[in-house]
C-alpha cells in the first residue's frame, strides 16, 4: 500500500515539476531573456513533448543565433513531432526554418520551407529552380566590393557606422564606465552611441568614446544619421518621457526616433519626433541627400509586414509631414530595415523578405526616372549567410556596413566599391588566332557562356574569326572549335571598359607533341585522346601547352576549409560520369590554396583538399582509387600574386583544384 501511495505521489509531483519549469521559462520568454528560457524549455520537453514548448524553444534559438539547435527544433515542429493531435503550425515557423537553413548553407531545403511559408500566407510562390539559380547567382556574382574589418571593433556588438566630418560614429554594447544594467535579450549592456576620430583609426591611438550623457541614456541608443552640416543628429532610442520609460499596452518599451541639435559645440537635449506613436517601433533614420526626406523602419500598423521602410517629408519650418510607405517594390511581409540613400538617390537597405543568402541581406534599389527599381541583392562579399546590414557611404566608393558573419556579435566592416552596381554592357572585340602565327582561323565555331553556364553568344565565324559583342562585366567561358584544332576552352574576363580587345589563341592538334604527354603512348592512348577531343559532353578536354586537363570548372573551397561544397558536388558528379565512360583515364588532382597563412600550413591544407576531392570521387562515384592521385601545391602556384592586396574574388580563384590527365 505504501508503494502505491509513493508512486501516486511521484506521478503527481513530476507534472508539477514540469509545469514549474515551463512556467519559469514562460516568464523569461516574456521578458525577452531567451537564453535562460531556452534552457528551461529544453528541460520541460524531456517530460512533455508540447508543441508550445517546441515553438517557443525555436524562437529562443532563432533570437540567440543558435542555428543548429534551431534547425533540429524546427524540423521536429514541421514533422509534427509533438503530442498534440492537431499538427498545424504557424507560417512564421516555416519562415524561421527557411532562414536558419539558409544560414547553414542548406539552400535546397530552405527554399522548400520558403515555398510552404508563402503558400500559407497566400502570397505568390516563387519557382523553386529559379530561386535556386538566383541564390547561386548571388553567391557567384562578380565582386563589386572589397571588404575589411575596422580596427575599432570590440568583443561586443558594434554596428551602424557612419562617418561625419572628422569622426566615425557607431552603436555598441561594449562595457563602459556608465554601464549599470544589462539587456535581458543579450545579457550585455544596453546599446550606446560612440565616436572615434578618423586620424586615430589606422593606429588606434585613441579608443572610441561614448557620446555625452545627454545623448546616451540608461537604455538603448541605436542607429544614427546627420544633416549635411552635421549640426543635427537623428537617432534611435528607447522610448522615454521626462527621464522615465514609456510602455505600450503590451508592456513593451518601444524604440523611437529622436533629434538633437548642436549649439556652441554641445548637443542639446533630444526630443522625440512628433509622428512616433508609443505602441510602435521607429528605427534606423536616414536622410535624403537634400535633407528634405527622413527615411526609417517601422512596425506601425498599415504596413506590408514585420518592419517596413517609410519616409516623411521635412518641411522648410523643420516640421514633418505624414509617414509614407515605400510600397511593395521595397517592402515585403517580412523585415525591411536600415535604409540609406546615396548621393545619387539610390536606396540601400537590409531585408530578410527578398530572396537572399541567409538572414538579413543588403540590397540596393536604383533610383531611375523618379522611381525606385526592383531591389538587387548586393551578393558576396558584402552579403553572407548571416546578418548583413547598415550600409553607408563616406565617399564615392568607400563606406561601412555591419555583419555578424564571424561570431554572434556584430562587427563593422569597411568596403571599397570596385565596379558599377547596376549592370551595364560594354563593347568588346574578340579575336580567335592560331597560336603559332597569330593569324585568324577560318570557319571557327564559338560558344560564349556566362558564369552560370548560360549561352550568351553562339556563331560560326567567317575567315576573319572575330566578333564584337556587348557584355556586362564578369567572367565568361569561350568554347572554340575549328577544323584541325579540335575544341579549346578559354576563360574570358570582361571589365568595365568600352572597346576592349581580347585575343584568344588556339593550337592545332598536330602541333601537340604526344611524346611530352604522361602515360603510355601506344595507339590506344592516341585513340582515347582523339575521342576525348571530339567529345562535347562536359567536362571536355582542355590543353594547356603540352598537358591535357579535364575542364572541370574550378572546384573552389571556403577559406581555411577542405570539405566539398554543395556547388562543387555537381561539377564532380559530371567528372565521375566522364571517368566511368573512359575507364582507362587516370587523373591527378592538383590542389592549391590562396596566399594567406604560412607555407607549411597551406601545404597541409592543399593536401587535405586534394584528399577530400579524391575521397568524394572514389566513395560517391565508385571510381577505382588507383586511377586517382592528388598533389598539394600549397600557395606555390598562385594565379594571382597579390598577397595581402588580393580581393576576395582573387583569393577564391587561388583556392582551386585542377584535374590533370596522367594516363590514357
Amino acid at each position: 500500500m505504501l508503494k502505491k501511495i509513493l508512486l501516486l505521489a511521484l506521478l503527481y509531483i513530476l507534472p508539477q515539476c514540469n509545469y514549474s519549469q515551463a512556467s519559469k521559462a514562460n516568464r523569461y520568454f516574456e521578458r525577452g531573456d531567451f537564453l535562460r528560457a531556452a534552457v528551461l524549455y529544453e528541460e520541460a520537453l524531456t517530460d512533455q513533448r508540447s508543441k508550445e514548448y517546441l515553438e517557443k524553444l525555436a524562437d529562443c534559438f532563432y533570437n540567440t543565433y543558435q542555428y543548429e539547435k534551431g534547425i533540429i527544433t524546427l524540423e521536429a515542429l514541421v514533422k509534427g513531432d509533438f503530442e498534440e493531435e492537431y499538427k498545424y503550425i504557424s507560417e512564421r515557423y516555416h519562415f524561421i526554418y527557411y532562414q536558419l537553413l539558409s544560414a547553414t548553407g542548406d539552400y535546397e531545403k530552405a527554399l522548400i520551407q520558403l515555398q510552404q511559408y508563402r503558400e500559407k500566407i497566400n502570397a505568390p510562390v516563387p519557382d523553386f529552380e529559379e530561386s535556386k539559380e538566383n541564390v547561386e547567382r548571388f553567391r557567384l556574382k562578380r565582386s563589386d566590393f572589397t571588404i575589411n574589418k575596422v580596427a575599432f571593433n570590440s568583443s561586443a556588438s558594434d554596428y551602424g557606422a557612419i562617418q561625419k566630418n572628422d569622426s566615425i560614429y557607431f552603436s555598441s554594447d561594449r562595457e563602459s564606465k556608465s554601464t549599470t544594467k544589462s539587456y535581458n535579450w543579450t545579457h550585455r549592456p544596453f546599446l550606446d552611441l560612440y565616436a572615434v576620430l578618423l586620424d586615430t583609426v589606422s593606429d588606434m591611438t585613441q579608443e572610441p568614446k561614448p557620446l555625452p550623457a545627454i545623448i546616451n541614456s540608461k537604455l538603448h541608443e541605436g542607429s544614427l544619421t546627420f544633416t549635411a552640416k552635421g549640426d543635427t543628429m537623428y537617432f534611435s532610442r528607447s522610448n522615454q518621457k521626462k527621464g522615465k520609460n514609456v510602455f505600450n499596452k503590451l508592456g513593451e518599451n518601444q524604440v523611437q526616433l529622436y533629434r538633437s541639435h548642436k549649439s556652441n559645440g554641445i548637443w542639446t537635449k533630444p526630443t522625440k519626433l512628433p509622428f512616433c506613436q508609443d505602441q510602435f517601433n521607429y528605427q534606423h533614420p536616414a536622410l535624403s541627400p537634400d535633407g528634405k526626406k527622413l527615411y526609417f523602419a517601422t512596425d506601425a500598423s498599415g504596413g506590408y509586414g514585420s518592419y517596413d521602410i517609410v519616409w516623411v517629408p521635412i518641411n522648410n519650418d523643420a516640421s514633418y509631414g505624414a509617414p509614407i510607405n515605400m510600397g511593395d517594390v521595397i517592402n515585403t511581409p517580412n523585415r525591411e530595415q536600415f535604409p540609406y540613400v546615396s548621393e545619387e538617390g539610390h536606396l540601400f537597405f537590409a531585408s530578410n523578405g527578398h530572396l537572399g543568402l541567409g538572414l538579413l541581406d543588403l540590397f540596393v534599389s536604383e533610383f531611375k526616372e523618379d522611381t525606385f527599381e526592383i531591389p538587387s541583392n548586393l551578393g558576396t562579399p558584402i552579403n553572407s549567410r548571416y546578418d548583413d546590414f547598415s550600409l553607408t557611404y563616406s565617399e564615392d566608393n568607400h563606406g561601412y556596413f555591419s555583419s555578424n558573419r564571424d561570431a554572434i556579435n556584430d562587427d563593422i566592416f569597411t568596403f571599397e566599391q570596385v565596379s558599377n552596381l547596376f549592370e551595364k554592357e560594354y563593347i568588346n572585340l574578340i579575336k580567335i588566332v592560331d597560336s603559332t602565327n597569330q593569324k585568324s582561323v577560318p570557319s571557327t565555331q564559338v560558344i560564349l557562356k556566362n558564369v552560370l553556364g548560360e549561352t550568351v553568344y553562339e556563331n560560326s565565324l567567317d575567315k576573319e574569326s572575330a566578333f564584337n559583342i556587348n557584355l556586362v562585366s564578369g567572367v565568361y567561358s569561350v568554347e572554340i572549335a575549328a577544323p584541325g584544332f579540335g575544341i579549346t576552352l578559354k576563360e574570358l574576363t570582361i571589365i568595365e571598359e568600352n572597346n576592349d580587345e581580347h585575343v584568344l589563341p588556339i593550337t592545332k592538334l598536330f602541333d601537340v607533341d604526344l611524346t611530352k604527354l604522361p602515360g603510355s603512348l601506344n595507339g590506344a592512348s592516341k585513340d582515347v585522346i582523339t575521342k576525348l577531343l571530339k567529345d562535347k559532353t562536359p567536362p571536355k578536354i582542355l590543353r594547356i601547352n603540352d598537358t591535357f586537363y579535364l575542364d572541370v570548372p574550378h572546384i573552389y573551397f571556403d577559406f581555411n576549409k577542405w570539405d566539398i561544397r554543395e556547388d562543387s558536388k555537381i561539377l564532380l558528379n559530371n567528372l565521375i560520369l566522364k571517368l566511368t565512360e573512359y575507364p582507362t583515364l587516370k587523373i591527378r588532382i592538383n590542389s592549391h590554396t590562396d596566399s594567406r597563412g604560412s607555407a607549411i600550413f597551406n601545404q597541409v591544407l592543399s593536401e587535405k583538399r586534394g584528399q577530400s576531392t579524391r575521397e568524394y570521387i572514389v566513395s560517391v562515384g565508385g571510381i577505382d582509387g588507383s586511377r586517382i592521385s592528388f598533389k598539394g601545391f600549397g600557395k606555390s602556384k598562385l594565379l594571382f600574386e597579390c598577397n595581402e592586396s588580393c580581393t576576395e574574388k582573387e583569393h577564391q580563384k587561388n583556392r582551386r583544384s585542377q584535374f590533370e590527365l596522367v594516363g590514357y
